[in-house]
């Protein structure tokens, strides 16, 4: 049986992952803080299923573990996921060498012990935040990197040396750089699909940080996961060692039509709702105004592409944190 390592398996992006790779017949080891908030595996119904290892991915010590125990016969994993990071654009900017820790450090620290194994893909999480702002969207795998906060710096920074890894030391690695992420399973709050489905359900004003106007380009899940598999396998492949790979619809919405669009789907289900709080003024410091990105590459190389529309999305998102309120 082949093995996979799923660094943040725990995490919202990370759960989904490690519930197709179950479902695909690997053999797979989560790599996660202790107490990690996401509480992936339980949700997914992945406790026992899996192996979990819970340590820092920053500690040596804990990713040469993770790697050798990754399969049952003790010879580490055939492909490593690496999503574990710290993933908030507010605590970045609050305590950035924490940050740089996780994302940066964390990120040599496991490609280093895939080194010194014999792993045959490397996939990496960077972000669409890596690119920083920019007027020319959408954004392309050949814009330079321009971050101009701490988090899309240190998102900047492990993406560059991710890549790297392959033209200095042969390792087979590559980048995915998402969109917006979204659907059922994701706990955080701070985060505007899961506060304002979860608000709505609940009776309560979504507060938004916003006035509503900052755009994104919104990815379902399991467009998201879709994409790492996709890369993983062209990485395996040959192609696409050392690249990066953006993943999204390639389209951008408005928050206020987010928040609009997912009142519907809450007062469908006879909620009464209430108004949505816009507590800012244009875009919350440190974060990006318009974001979208370009994944002609990943689809000319892997077929992949977005399957899940933004309306068909939400209705699953909604229709989760109503049965799992």
């Amino acid at each position: 049986m082949s093995g996979s390592l799923v660094t943040g398996g725990q995490g919202f992006i990370g759960g989904h992952l490690v519930r197709a790779l179950v479902e695909r017949g690997e053999d797979v080891t989560v790599l996660d803080l202790p107490g990690a908030p996401g509480r992936a595996l339980e949700i997914h119904g992945l406790v026992g299923e899996v192996r979990l290892i819970e340590g820092d991915v920053a500690d040596p010590t804990v990713v040469h573990r993770a790697l050798r125990e990754s399969a049952s016969d003790g010879s580490g994993p055939d492909s490593v996921f690496h999503l574990a990071a710290q993933t908030l654009v507010g605590p970045a900017a609050e305590d950035p060498a924490t940050t740089f820790r996780s994302n940066v450090e964390g990120t040599w620290v496991l490609l280093e012990g895939c080194r010194a194994s014999d792993v045959e893909a490397v996939v990496v999480a960077s972000s669409d935040k890596a690119y920083g702002p920019s007027e020319s969207l959408p954004y392309r795998e050949s814009y330079e990197l321009r971050p101009a906060a701490p988090y899309e710096a240190s998102k900047s920074a492990a993406d560059v040396i991710s890549r790297s890894y392959w033209p200095a030391f042969g390792l087979p690695a590559g980048v995915t750089r998402l969109a917006n992420v979204y659907g059922g399973g994701d706990l955080n709050g701070s985060r505007l699909v899961p506060e304002v489905a979860m608000a709505f359900l609940e009776g309560r004003a979504p507060q938004i940080r916003s006035d509503g106007s900052p755009e994104r380009d919104y990815l379902h899940v399991s467009d998201a996961v879709a994409a790492y598999l996709a890369v993983e396998g062209a990485v395996r492949e040959g192609a696409g060692r050392g690249e990066a790979f953006n993943a999204g619809t390639g389209e951008a919405w408005p928050v206020r039509t987010i928040v609009d669009l997912i009142a519907d789907e809450a007062a469908r289900e006879g909620v009464g709702l209430t108004e949505a709080e816009y507590l800012g003024e244009g875009v919350p410091e440190g974060e990006i105004d318009r974001q979208l990105v370009d994944a002609t590459r990943l689809t000319e190389l892997t077929g992949w592409s977005p399957k899940v529309t933004l309306g068909a999305g939400l209705t699953e998102a909604v229709e989760w944190y109503r049965s799992h309120a």
